[in-house]
C-alpha cells in the first residue's frame, strides 16, 4: 500500500467500476496469393564498390487495403498472370464489392530454388533494371522495387527544371546572401544579367555548386569556392530533378524537388528507396553503384539513354509448390528477416477472415489438397479466424463431394460452385457475346461475411445474403442437389427467381454437430478474442476474490451486451450465460501455481435454417385451444 510518512493531504485516484471488455474486429480480411507486382519480403545480395558483398534484406509486412484502388496501386490490376488469371486481384475486387472494408494481402512469389531452399544468388534475376550514365559499370541504376515481369511494363524518366537567380545582393558595402534553397540543392552558376538556359540545354558539372552551412557562421554557402563569401561576379540558378515512374496506361507517379545531395531531405536515393521510400508502394528505386558526385549523378541521370523501360525481370520457378502459399516464419534472431505468404499474415491480430483463392490453381488433388491443409492448419494454429476454402475448378457434384470429404475442420467453411464475372480484360465487341471469366467464390463470401458483420452482427448467419458483381454461377444448383451438399457442409450458392444470386448454406467443414454453424463459431471466435485481448490486465494480480469478483463483473457486463444485441438464446440473462470464478472452479493447486480459472457458459443462436409451416383443415366450428 502507499506510504504515508509525511502529514498533509494526500488525493488519490481509484475506481469503483469494473474493467470495460470491447469486442473485436471480425470484418477484417487476409489473403495470401499470387498478383502482377507488388510487395513481397526478399534479400539481394549484391557487390559493393569495395569488392565484397553487400546483403540488403527488404523485411515487408502485408499491408492494409481499404479499396480496391488501393490494391491496384500496391499490386497492380486484373491483368492475367504468366500462370492464368489473377484470381488474387479478382476475388480482392470482389471483395471490396460484397462489402468488404479491410484486407491485409501477402504477396506470394515462387522464388528460384536450389532443391528445397530458396536460391537467394537468383533473386536478383527476377527484378527488372535500367542502367543510370553511359559508363562501364554505370553510375547506377534505376531497379524495380519488386520481383516480376511486369517490371518490363514500368517506364521512368527524369528531367529538371532551372528555377530563378537565388543569389541576392544588398546593403553598402555590398553582401551576397542565397534565398529560396536548402542545404543539399545544387545551383548552377552563371554570369550576371545570364537569362536562363532553355530546356533542352543541360547543366555543365564544372558549373554545378552544392549548397552547403558554413559551419563558422551557419550561412548558406557554395561547396567548392575556396573563400566563405557567396560569389559577387556570377547568379545562380536552383536545378530542381524530378522524376516519373509510369506503369501502363493508369498509374503515373511523379516525384518533384528531387536533390543529388545525401545530405539535403530531399535526397533522390532517400525519396526512391528500397526498403523506407516516401512512398510506401512506389514502383522503382535508385540504387548508386559508386561513389560519383551530386554533378555527376546528375549528369548520368538526365542522359537520354537513362530514361525508358526497364528490362529483365522474371516471374520466377513456375513450378508452383504448396510450401510457396504456406511460406517462412519470420526469423526471431535476425529482425530483418521477415515472414512470408501465410505466415505474414499469422503476425496481424487484426485478421479474422482468410482467403486463398489461388489453391484452385492445383490441378490433381493431391496438391489442392495440400495447399487447402496449409489454409485451415493457419486457422486452426491461430485459432481466431475462419477459413474460406474454394472448390477445384469445373466440379462437378460428386468431385466437391469428393473434395469435401478430404477435410475435417471447425475453422474452415467450404462454398459452392464457381462464380461468373464479365472479363475486365476483354473488350467488348458490337454483335459479340460478352466475354466472362469463372472465378473460385471465396473473394465474394469473404466480402459478404464482412458486410454481414457490419449490418447486422457476427451472430448472423452470412447466408441468404445477395452475392454482388456477378453474372450467373458456373452451376445452377437446385433444390435436390443442395439436398446432397448440404448435410456434407457444403454451402451453395444459388440463383432464385426475383431474388438474384444468394449465398444459401451457414455450416463449417466439421464433423462434430456442436461446430457445424459458421455463425456460432465466429460468435465464439468473437468472444474469446474479445476477453482474452481485453483482460489482460489481470496478469500478476494478486490472486485473491477480489480479483476473481473484478474478472468475473466484466465478464458479465461484456455478455449482457451480447445477449441484448440478440446473439445469445434465452429471455433473461440467467438462461443465455453464466461467469464462474471461485473457490469452485480453482483447486488450491490452481492458486499455488498461479493459476486463475474462470468458466464461462453461453447459449448461442442457430440460424432457422429449415423454416417448417404446419398447414392443416379447421373447421369452422371448431374451438381454439
Amino acid at each position: 500500500m502507499p506510504e504515508y510518512l509525511t502529514p498533509g493531504v494526500y488525493v488519490e485516484e481509484t475506481s469503483f467500476r469494473s474493467k470495460t471488455i470491447e469486442g473485436v474486429s471480425t470484418s477484417t480480411c487476409g489473403m495470401a496469393g499470387l498478383t502482377r507486382y507488388g510487395p513481397v519480403a526478399h534479400t539481394l545480395t549484391f557487390t559493393s564498390a569495395a569488392g565484397g558483398d553487400e546483403v540488403l534484406p527488404v523485411p515487408v509486412a502485408p499491408p492494409l487495403l481499404t479499396s480496391f484502388a488501393d490494391f491496384e496501386r500496391a499490386f497492380g490490376g486484373v491483368e492475367d498472370l504468366e500462370s492464368g488469371p489473377g484470381y488474387l486481384a479478382l476475388s480482392a475486387r470482389a471483395f471490396f464489392a460484397n462489402g468488404g472494408r479491410r484486407l491485409y494481402v501477402a504477396r506470394v512469389f515462387p522464388w528460384f530454388r536450389s532443391g528445397t531452399e530458396v536460391d537467394v544468388g537468383r533473386m536478383d534475376e527476377c527484378f527488372a533494371t535500367r542502367a543510370v550514365g553511359a559508363g562501364s559499370p554505370p553510375v547506377a541504376q534505376w531497379r524495380a522495387r519488386w520481383p516480376g515481369r511486369a517490371g518490363r511494363a514500368i517506364k521512368v524518366d527524369a528531367d529538371f527544371q532551372r528555377g530563378k537567380n537565388v543569389l541576392v545582393r544588398s546593403g553598402d558595402p555590398v553582401t551576397v546572401r542565397l534565398t529560396g534553397v536548402r542545404v543539399g540543392s545544387l545551383v548552377e552558376l552563371a554570369p550576371p544579367g545570364t537569362k536562363a538556359p532553355g530546356k533542352d540545354v543541360r547543366p555543365a558539372a564544372a558549373d554545378l555548386r552544392v549548397v552547403v552551412r558554413d559551419p563558422a557562421d551557419g550561412e548558406l554557402k557554395l561547396q567548392g569556392r575556396n573563400a566563405p563569401e557567396l560569389p559577387t561576379d556570377q547568379w545562380a540558378f536552383p536545378i530542381r530533378l524530378s522524376v516519373t515512374a509510369t506503369l501502363g496506361s493508369r498509374r503515373i507517379d511523379v516525384y518533384n524537388d528531387l536533390a543529388v545531395d545525401e545530405r539535403s531531405a530531399r535526397y533522390i536515393c532517400r525519396v526512391l528507396d528500397q526498403v523506407d521510400p516516401a512512398d510506401e508502394f512506389s514502383l522503382v528505386w535508385l540504387r548508386v553503384t559508386g561513389e560519383p558526385t551530386p554533378a555527376e549523378l546528375l549528369e548520368a541521370l538526365l542522359l537520354p539513354a537513362s530514361s525508358g523501360f526497364l528490362t529483365g525481370g522474371s516471374d520466377g520457378d513456375t513450378n508452383l509448390r504448396p510450401d510457396d502459399f504456406k511460406g517462412q516464419e519470420a526469423d526471431p534472431a535476425n529482425a530483418s528477416t521477415a515472414a512470408t505468404g501465410l505466415e505474414a499474415l499469422a503476425g496481424i491480430e487484426d485478421i479474422a477472415v482468410v482467403a486463398m483463392p489461388d489453391t484452385v490453381r492445383w490441378e490433381d488433388p493431391a496438391g489442392s489438397k495440400s495447399v487447402v491443409d496449409h489454409l485451415i492448419g493457419h486457422c486452426e494454429r491461430l485459432r481466431y479466424r475462419i477459413a474460406v476454402v474454394d472448390p477445384p475448378k469445373e466440379s462437378s457434384l460428386s468431385q466437391v463431394r469428393e473434395f469435401r470429404a478430404l477435410f475435417d475442420s471447425k475453422y474452415g467453411a467450404l462454398y459452392y460452385p464457381w462464380v461468373k464475372i464479365l472479363d475486365p480484360n476483354t473488350v467488348p465487341e458490337p454483335g459479340t457475346p460478352t466475354a466472362t471469366v469463372a472465378l473460385p467464390p471465396s473473394g465474394f463470401v469473404a466480402g459478404i461475411y464482412a458486410r454481414s458483420d457490419v449490418e447486422r452482427g457476427v451472430y448472423k448467419a452470412p447466408a441468404n445474403e445477395v452475392v454482388r458483381g456477378i453474372t450467373e454461377f458456373e452451376i445452377k444448383v437446385n433444390h435436390d442437389q443442395q439436398a446432397v451438399l448440404n448435410p456434407e457442409g457444403i454451402n451453395a450458392l444459388r440463383f432464385f427467381e426475383g431474388r438474384s444470386n444468394r449465398v444459401w448454406g451457414a455450416r463449417t467443414m466439421t464433423s462434430d454437430p456442436e461446430w457445424k454453424y459458421v455463425n456460432v463459431r465466429r460468435l465464439f471466435i468473437y468472444l474469446e478474442h474479445s476477453i482474452e485481448k481485453a483482460t489482460q490486465w489481470a496478469v500478476f494480480e494478486p490472486n485473491n476474490p477480489r480479483l476473481w469478483a473484478s474478472v468475473r463483473q466484466s465478464i458479465e457486463d461484456f455478455l449482457l451486451v451480447v445477449w441484448r444485441s440478440g446473439a445469445l438464446m434465452g429471455t433473461r440473462p440467467e438462461e443465455a450465460y453464466f461467469v464462474r470464478c471461485d473457490r469452485t472452479t480453482m483447486s488450491q493447486n490452481d492458486l499455488d501455481n498461479g493459476r486463475l480459472i474462470c468458466l464461462i457458459g453461453v447459449a448461442p443462436t442457430c440460424p432457422a435454417e429449415f423454416v417448417i409451416f404446419r398447414v392443416g383443415q379447421w373447421t369452422a366450428d371448431a374451438q381454439r385451444s
